[in-house]
Formats: structure tokens, sequence, C-alpha cells
């Protein structure tokens, strides 16, 4: 029962921080294209460079999208919103 509960705290969390990414994701998003250059991403997070820009655009196509976004969040490669 209480890795149950354990679980489940850690899902809240996970999506607690899914939906903070995804508003923070909107100020990233200077132009409102549903995606974010690498511009975009450091006029909000500088000290994120063109390397770890690249790790975070899992697809290689160039920008980021919120699914992308969450998941350098999650690895510690993004800044969490209430660090930026």
């Amino acid at each position: 029962m209480t890795k149950f509960i354990a679980i489940l705290i850690g899902l809240g969390a996970l999506a607690n921080s899914a939906i903070a990414m995804g508003e923070r994701a909107v100020e990233v998003d200077a132009n409102g294209d549903g995606v974010m250059t690498v511009d975009e991403v450091q006029a909000v997070y500088p000290d994120i460079t063109a390397e770890v820009f690249a790790e975070v655009d899992t697809n290689n196509d160039g920008v980021l999208d919120d699914d992308e976004m969450i998941m350098g969040l999650e690895k510690g490669l993004v800044p969490s919103p209430s660090d930026g």
C-alpha cells in the first residue's frame, strides 16, 4: 500500500510539472507558433547552450515542442519554471 501511495504522489508531482511547463512554454514561445527556437529558449534561459538545446530536441527538427521541453525539465536539462 505504501508503494502505491508513493507512486500516486510521484504521478501527481509529474502532472503538476507538466502543467507548469506547459504554462511556461507559452511564455518561452514568443511568437506563439507552438514551438520554441533556440533563440526563444535562450531569451528565457540564457544558460542553455546550443548543445543542450540539441540534446532536448529529441526529434532533431531544430525546434522544441511542449513534450520535448517537459522531457528536458524531467532530465534536468531545462530549469524548472520556478527557477527561471
